[in-house]
């Protein structure tokens, strides 16, 4: 049976500490602050980014250079046969279409998965891709289960301030100021991979109720009689978070909740104070 190695990409907040426990390979992502390169959980810390943001600072996204992947793709081949590699959703960034063409250099060996997930969804995506490795399964096959997987997922987030998305230009200046001044919270979701507007709302007690109501909805129909799992998640200060969490988890006492931080690529584009809520389904095992 083929030796097969599951890589993925820091957006799935994955840390390299806990890789390592996984037995797992995680690529930091690249972020420039002011004109300088960081790399995610390697020179670039949770705390550190949010001060940064705090500051003011010019913060934005990159993908990681195609020399490092490649690099780490060869030193892991080294001692395995092939690669399942799981990125961002290319919906988000290009560097999975990068990916694709780069495997093409490796003989079959490297299997890239694009299942159009980022965040805490994506860190299930690695989960259940490793799970189905510990059944027998190749990387040809996880990825051909996860891709298929795709979309049984849901995550729904709302954002504290609307001063990131005029800057990444998902709303125009007029539209921010006048949202701050009326108190307007967007909620968001990500079909497919893709950021979009929800809805619009007046204060974050209403935008948290969205959420959960959207999230409720979903275990109704789309997730009925399916195996879940749902994870609150935040950007920022992490004391901040337990009332979400608790608010979550007394809404879905049938669910063990987890709570987790989400990914620095999309609270880049959303800022601190967010809160979300994620629900996905867990692969089935044959």
């Amino acid at each position: 049976m083929a030796q097969t190695a599951i890589v993925t990409d820091s957006n799935s907040g994955i840390t390299q500490k806990k890789a390592e426990e996984l037995g797992i390979f995680v690529v930091p992502m690249p972020f420039f602050i002011n004109g300088d390169i960081f790399f995610e959980d390697i020179s670039l810390t949770q705390e550190q980014f949010y001060q940064q943001l705090s500051d003011g600072a010019d913060v934005s996204t990159s993908q990681p250079s195609p020399g490092d992947v490649m690099g780490l793709w060869k030193k892991i081949l080294e001692d395995n046969d092939e690669i399942c590699y799981i990125p961002m959703s290319s919906a988000l960034s290009a560097s999975c279409e990068v990916a694709k063409a780069l495997s093409m250099d490796f003989d079959g060996k490297v299997h890239v998965v694009d299942n159009k997930r980022i965040s805490v969804t994506l860190k299930q995506s690695v989960f259940d891709a490793i799970a189905l490795r510990e059944s027998g399964k190749t990387a040809a096959q996880i990825k051909k289960i996860l891709e298929k997987e795709a979309n049984e997922s849901s995550i729904y987030l709302a954002v504290d301030s609307l001063k990131y998305l005029k800057k990444g230009g998902r709303i125009t200046p007029a539209a921010a100021a006048i949202g701050t001044v009326l108190n307007i919270k967007p909620v968001l979701t990500i079909p497919g991979g893709k950021i979009d507007v929800l809805t619009k709302t007046r204060g974050t007690k209403a935008a948290k109720k969205v959420i959960l109501e959207a999230i409720e909805k979903d275990l109704q129909n789309k997730f009925a009689g399916k195996n879940v799992v749902l994870r609150s998640a935040y950007s920022g200060k992490r004391e901040e978070s337990l009332s979400w969490f608790k608010e979550c988890a007394d809404r879905f006492p049938e669910f063990e909740i987890e709570d987790d931080c989400l990914s620095l690529s999309v609270a880049c584009h959303t800022g601190p104070g967010v809160v979300a809520l994620t629900v996905t389904k867990i692969v089935d095992i044959i």
